[in-house]
Formats: C-alpha cells, sequence, structure tokens
C-alpha cells in the first residue's frame, strides 16, 4: 500500500511553534495591536493563549471524553430502561426541524434577515458549483467569479435590450455560461497547479474589465439596471417572501442534483482524479474529459446562480464581480470542506451571514473573520464538515 508523504517540516521546531498557543495569541493580538492599542492588545492576548490552551487540552483528551459520555449514555439507558434514539432518527429528527424553520422564516424573520437567507441562497449555489471544480476534481480555480458574472449579465441584457423574460432566458444564460466555462477548459486544462490557477484567475479578471469599458454594450461602471424579476402563472416574484421561496426551489434541486452526479460513475472519476491524476489515467479514465466536464458543470451552476442574483436585485454592475468574489466563494468551500455537500452549504450561510452580524464594528469585522479563517486552518484544516486536508496536487 502506498504511504502517504509527510512533509518534512511537520515535526520540525518552527512547525511546533507556528502551532503553539503563544504564537498564535501573539499573532492575533498584533493584528489588533494598531487599532486597540497596547494594553487593550495585552489583555486580548493573555485570553487567546488561555482559551488556545484550553482548546488544546481539550483536544488531546477529546478521545477519552467521548469514551465516558458514550459510558454515561449506556448507564443512563439500563437504569432508566428507555431506548435512546439513534444517530439515523436523530438525524430525520434534525433535518425535520431545520425544515420547519427554513419554511417559517418568512413568517418570523425581518425582512432584514429575509434578504440575507436569500443571500445565502444564492451563494450556496454558487459555492456548490466551486465544489465540484476544487472539491471533487481537485482543480483550483481563482476566477470562478467570471462565469457568475456571464449568467447575471446574460439574463441582464437578455430581458433589457431584447424583452425576453426570465423562464426564457433562464436556459440560454445557463447554456451559454456553460459553453464558456467548455472554452476556457480546453486550454486551461493542459496547466495544472498554480499555473492553472493564474489562467483562471486572468480570466475572471478579463470578464470584469470587458464588462467595465464596454460601455455601449454593458453600460459599464454605471450598469444594467431595470431587470424584471421571474414571474410564475402571472405573478410576479418581487417580494421577499417570494423570493425566497423561490430561491429554496433552486436550492434543493442544486443539491439533489449533485450529490446525485456525485455518486454516479462521473462523481467517482472527478475523485479518482483528485487523488491521483496518473493513476487514474493508468486505469482507463479519460481524465482530460472528466476534467472538461467538471469545469463545465461548474459552471452552469455559477450561471444559474448568476441570473438569480440578476433577478434579485434587478441591477448588475462590474463591481458585484470582482476577484474579492472568488475569493469568498472559495472559501466557503474550504471552510466547510472540499468535497462536502453539506459543508459547503454550511461555509456559504457562515460567510454571508457573519460579516452582517459583526455589521456593527465596521473596522474589525473583516479582521475577525480573516482571523477565524486561519484559526480553522490550523486547527481544522479539512474544514468543518470535510474529511481531508485541503490540498491541491500540481
Amino acid at each position: 500500500m502506498k504511504k502517504a508523504p509527510i512533509h518534512r517540516f511537520a515535526d520540525s521546531p518552527i512547525h511546533r511553534f507556528t502551532h503553539s498557543p503563544i504564537f498564535i495569541a501573539l499573532w492575533l493580538a498584533l493584528l489588533f495591536l494598531p487599532f486597540k492599542g497596547l494594553e487593550a492588545a495585552g489583555v486580548l492576548f493573555i485570553v487567546l493563549f488561555a482559551a488556545v490552551s484550553l482548546l488544546r487540552v481539550f483536544k488531546n483528551y477529546a478521545g477519552k471524553i467521548k469514551g465516558l459520555l458514550s459510558s454515561l449514555k449506556k448507564f443512563i439507558s439500563g437504569r432508566i430502561r428507555i431506548k435512546l434514539p439513534e444517530s439515523k432518527t436523530r438525524s430525520i429528527a434534525l433535518t425535520l426541524l431545520m425544515s420547519v424553520v427554513v419554511m417559517a422564516l418568512p413568517f418570523y424573520g425581518h425582512d432584514y434577515l429575509i434578504d440575507i437567507a436569500v443571500l445565502s441562497g444564492i451563494y450556496i449555489i454558487l459555492a456548490q458549483g466551486l465544489n465540484i471544480v476544487v472539491g471533487f476534481t481537485g482543480l483550483l480555480n481563482l476566477g470562478f467569479v467570471a462565469f457568475y458574472a456571464i449568467g447575471a449579465y446574460s439574463y441582464a441584457l437578455l430581458n433589457t435590450k431584447l424583452g425576453i423574460g426570465f423562464w426564457a432566458s433562464l436556459p440560454l444564460s445557463v447554456m451559454l455560461v456553460t459553453l464558456s466555462g467548455f472554452i476556457l477548459a480546453i486550454p486551461a486544462l493542459r496547466l495544472k497547479g498554480d499555473y492553472l490557477a493564474i489562467v483562471t484567475l486572468g480570466f475572471g479578471e478579463i470578464v470584469r474589465l470587458v464588462l467595465n469599458n464596454w460601455d455601449s454594450f454593458t453600460k459599464g461602471p454605471n450598469g444594467i439596471g431595470g431587470i424584471e424579476p421571474p414571474h410564475i402563472f402571472g405573478m410576479q416574484i418581487s417580494r421577499l417572501g417570494q423570493f425566497y421561496y423561490f430561491i429554496i426551489i433552486f436550492v434543493l434541486l442544486a443539491v439533489f442534483i449533485i450529490r446525485r452526479v456525485a455518486a454516479s460513475r462521473i462523481g467517482r472519476a472527478w475523485i479518482a482524479i483528485r487523488e491521483d491524476e496518473i493513476a487514474s489515467s493508468s486505469i482507463g479514465i479519460n481524465t482530460t474529459a472528466y476534467k472538461l466536464y467538471s469545469f463545465a458543470f461548474g459552471a452552469f451552476w455559477a450561471g444559474l446562480a448568476g441570473v438569480l442574483f440578476a433577478a434579485k436585485m434587478q441591477f448588475v454592475s462590474p463591481e458585484s464581480f470582482t476577484f474579492m468574489e472568488s475569493v469568498l466563494i472559495l472559501c466557503m468551500v474550504i471552510l466547510g470542506g472540499l468535497g462536502s455537500i453539506p459543508g459547503v452549504i454550511l461555509g456559504a450561510i457562515i460567510l454571508v451571514m457573519l460579516p452582517e452580524m459583526l455589521r456593527e464594528v465596521q473596522l474589525y469585522r473583516m479582521l475577525a473573520l480573516g482571523s477565524g479563517l486561519v484559526m480553522l486552518m490550523i486547527f481544522r484544516p479539512q474544514g468543518l464538515m470535510g474529511g481531508k486536508g485541503v490540498s491541491f496536487r500540481s
């Protein structure tokens, strides 16, 4: 059996020091030093050092704590003579509870919360598309926002210039984005690793600059307004509550289809390519074709998310499709866990809602968000719900 390679610095003094509680606390305290001063940074250092040390202790004894809780569960079950719910039953109950909460949100939630939930749904679809490329196939794409932009602008232009409605524009826009992903993949997939990332990054910037400078067609930085929202049976879906349920349908559809594809022969081929492309090729997998499928299928969902974004906002501009959007989408995938569909859903919700929750502290919210992501990569590099560490083979 092939042994997993061991990183040469995994047990070095530098590696141990950079993962120690004192280094982590000092690093975060130094980040806050320019904003809060020396005294506050010192207090923060002490608090963080204590917190990280406790986390390390808990991590070291997690197995013993789990065993103790398991013994306690058996003891209670034997004494009280009740059958505690099995894991599958708990999962079903939790799913039903979450479904009730999600479906009832428009009835008890504020418009601001519903608006964030709608945006979260769009980003879930978008992040699932990138998860196909990065998580399943292992291809680092830093220009994924370009497909998102093409989808949004396709619907905006078809609707405002040709008067084509949402349902007629949707397949046309998504087909155009899928074709764009396929065309980009043909030359790009000759490259690997960092070189592929640079090419996709360049593609994303080219699309943004074209949208920003082609004034006669895209109206440049002024953007395109007056986009019609969707209609169902003659009823306009313009209210937040209506659009919320509209987005939920597309999210469920995306998750269902992606799960089915991931469990199919195509999905298994993607995972095989991610693990070892040479071995995959040697057993008869057409790696080039499957990578093309991955790029095109991921672009399909990005295009769908772009159309939904344009329909929801009723306005699009190049400022919505910058490189930082690509970084944010990639962070959603890494935070949730590469190749984990529920993990990506969780990552998208967290990274959409957390900055909004920290909006009152404008100066620190992105700093806190970035610090949290760094801490996660130190303590759980496989993501919140992932089983693998973050790695891109070159």
